[in-house]
C-alpha cells in the first residue's frame, strides 16, 4: 500500500501572486494549425512531425510536460478542496503556499535520462516548472490547511470556519 506523504503550506502575508505568462496569439495559431490541417487532410507532412506555423524549435519544447497541471476544485460542507494531477513528481518539489486569500501551487520536475550500450550513448535532461493560484473565497480557516500527496495526486484541503459553515441559508423558490 501507497503511503501517503504531507506537503507543508507556507502561510504568507500580503504579497500579490505572480504574474501569469501572456500569450495572446497561442490560442490563434493552434486555431490555424487545425484548419490547415483539415483542409489539406495532412498531405503536407512537416519535418520532425511538427506543424509548419509551430514558432518554437523541437527541441526547445518540453516533452510531455504541460504548462499547467490540470486541477480540480470542489466545495463540501465542510471546506473545499484542490486535487491537482501531478505525475512523476516527488512531494519535495512541490510548494503550496497560502498568502493574502490566494492559494499557490508551485512544482519543478527535473528528469535525466543516460543510456549507454555497446555502440552507443544517450544523455537526455528536461526541466519544467508550473505554479497555478487561485483566490480563496472568505471563511476559509487558514491555519487548518493542509495538502497531502499520494501517488502523483496532491490534494489541498480549506476547511471552512465555524461561521462559514453556518452562514449558509436556504432560498426557497417561488413560482411567477
Amino acid at each position: 500500500m501507497a503511503e501517503i506523504s504531507k506537503v507543508p503550506v507556507k502561510t504568507e502575508k500580503a504579497t500579490a501572486p505572480a504574474p501569469q505568462v501572456w500569450r495572446p496569439f497561442e490560442n490563434l495559431r493552434r486555431e490555424i494549425e487545425r484548419v490547415f490541417e483539415d483542409f489539406d487532410g495532412g498531405r503536407w507532412p512537416s519535418p520532425f512531425g511538427r506543424s509548419l506555423f509551430d514558432a518554437a524549435p523541437f527541441w526547445r519544447r518540453e516533452a510531455g510536460w504541460p504548462v499547467a497541471p490540470a486541477v480540480d476544485v470542489a466545495e463540501t460542507d465542510k471546506g473545499y478542496e484542490v486535487t491537482a494531477e501531478l505525475p512523476g513528481m516527488d512531494e519535495k518539489n512541490i510548494e503550496v503556499k497560502f498568502s493574502d486569500g490566494v492559494l499557490t501551487i508551485k512544482g519543478e520536475k527535473q528528469e535525466e535520462k543516460e543510456e549507454k550500450k555497446k555502440d552507443y550513448y544517450v544523455s537526455e535532461r528536461s526541466y519544467g516548472s508550473f505554479q497555478r493560484s487561485f483566490r480563496v473565497p472568505e471563511g476559509v480557516d487558514a491555519e487548518k490547511i493542509e495538502a497531502n500527496f499520494k501517488k502523483g495526486v496532491l490534494t489541498v484541503s480549506l476547511p471552512k470556519t465555524a461561521e462559514a459553515q453556518k452562514a449558509e441559508k436556504k432560498i426557497t423558490v417561488k413560482a411567477a
